[in-house]
């Protein structure tokens, strides 16, 4: 059994609050701000650009690759780190594309995060008028499969809602059809149990700095299938995605597998992080992890349910249909979340109405959640929320 109370010990969270963001922001793992001192001081500092070599710079995006790899059922050697998770959709869109050259047609869902259809339907430009992206409502995407589309892009957790698409009996629809699936795992990947080898994905993306608390603006990651990787050619065909990159070819030849899907130098610093962020999970059971977020949902649904009914639920009622967040829907939602969070509980607030809170096993507790439904039911009921400060729009909501 997963002990629970030693992976709340390791994070360094701030004193007084309740954090049910983890689904946005991961927070700080204790060790990571010694790692990364080290990297700078006695790496960066001592070694200069012999780190590279030294330190093992340039082998971190595989290595860290390959941790990443564990938590959502990849194969050693199939998970490369780097760039931002726009970048790798694109990778992913564009070679999955390739692969399917006869078609033309890339299948999304309205829940899909915007960035993601943003990147498509630029993909879709630059390759010209026959090229398209299909958006339909996420309980319609199976149906909506057929012999036209090329490639399905899905993120398997809804950002807003938490609702939970069926990875294995999607991508096994797609494939009879011909097409192939590119998952987006951001709200996925150390969220739920994953098994992109077992599913039979082509290829997943993700980013590395929710559950997986690698800190703001982490690198994300990119999977592609073993038995497809050897056939893609990368769109992106950065120096060191090259097969001998310091031979400074003129000509791009593609590196060997998921080495291949690289672009441009890795964010070390932030690889450096997310490394020492991952050993909070050496100990990790996902099954485990997946009950406890089972559990700490429930208690938080049915607490508001009974102190604040006024805020309707916009997750699944059904928690194995949900990822491992909870949402509502009020009117108010953005006031109330700042309110909340001037009373030491942080989630967060997406357009138009919606209420957000992740819940994270590694560090909350039963307590927490508790508490955290009844300081968010007492500021439903007493109206503490209705005040100008709290309605104030920040850059970042």
């Amino acid at each position: 059994m997963t002990d629970f109370a030693a992976t709340r010990a390791m994070f360094d969270l701030p004193e007084g609050v309740i954090y049910l963001d983890g689904n946005s922001l991961g927070p700080l793992p204790r060790a990571v701000a010694t790692r990364v001192g080290r990297a700078i001081t006695d790496e960066w500092g001592q070694m200069v650009i012999t780190g590279w070599n030294r330190a093992g710079w340039m082998d971190l995006p595989a290595r860290v690759g390959d941790r990443v790899g564990r938590l959502i059922g990849a194969p050693a050697g199939s998970v490369i780190m780097g760039d931002t998770l726009s970048i790798k959709v694109y990778q992913a869109l564009a070679s999955a594309l390739e692969l399917r050259a006869d078609r033309r047609v890339i299948l999304s869902d309205t829940g899909n995060f915007p960035s993601d259809l943003y990147m498509a339907d630029g993909l879709c430009r630059t390759l010209g008028p026959d090229y398209r992206l299909k958006t339909v409502p996420p309980e319609v995407v199976e149906s909506a499969i057929d012999d036209t589309i090329a490639v399905l892009m899905i993120t398997e957790v809804d950002y807003r809602t938490g609702r939970k698409h069926d990875m294995a009996r999607l991508i096994a629809k797609a494939h009879e059809h011909g097409a192939l699936v590119v998952w987006d795992l951001a709200h996925s990947a150390g969220a739920i149990p994953v098994d992109v080898a077992g599913a039979d994905t082509d290829f997943a993306v993700g980013c590395s700095y929710k559950y997986l608390n690698s800190g703001p603006g982490g690198p994300a990651f990119i999977y592609v299938a073993p038995r497809l990787v050897g056939k893609v050619q990368p769109a992106l065909s950065g120096w060191l995605g090259h097969e001998a990159p310091f031979a400074f070819d003129l000509e791009y030849r593609p590196g060997p597998g998921i080495e291949r899907m690289r672009v441009g130098t890795p964010p070390i610093l932030q690889l450096v992080a997310l490394d020492a962020a991952l050993d909070v999970w050496d100990g990790v059971d996902m099954n485990d992890l997946r009950a406890r977020s089972l559990e700490l949902q429930q208690i938080f649904i049915d607490r508001v349910a009974a102190g604040a009914p006024e805020l309707r639920l916009a997750s699944p009622v059904d928690g194995h249909a949900r990822g491992s967040q909870v949402s509502f829907h009020h009117e108010d939602g953005y006031a109330i979340i700042q309110a909340l969070i001037a009373e030491g509980v942080i989630g967060d607030f997406r357009a138009p109405d919606i209420l957000r809170f992740g819940f994270t096993p590694l560090y909350l507790t039963p307590q927490d959640v508790t508490k955290a439904a009844d300081t968010l039911c007492a500021i439903i009921q007493h109206r503490r929320w209705d005040q100008p400060e709290f309605k104030t729009r920040s850059k970042v909501t």
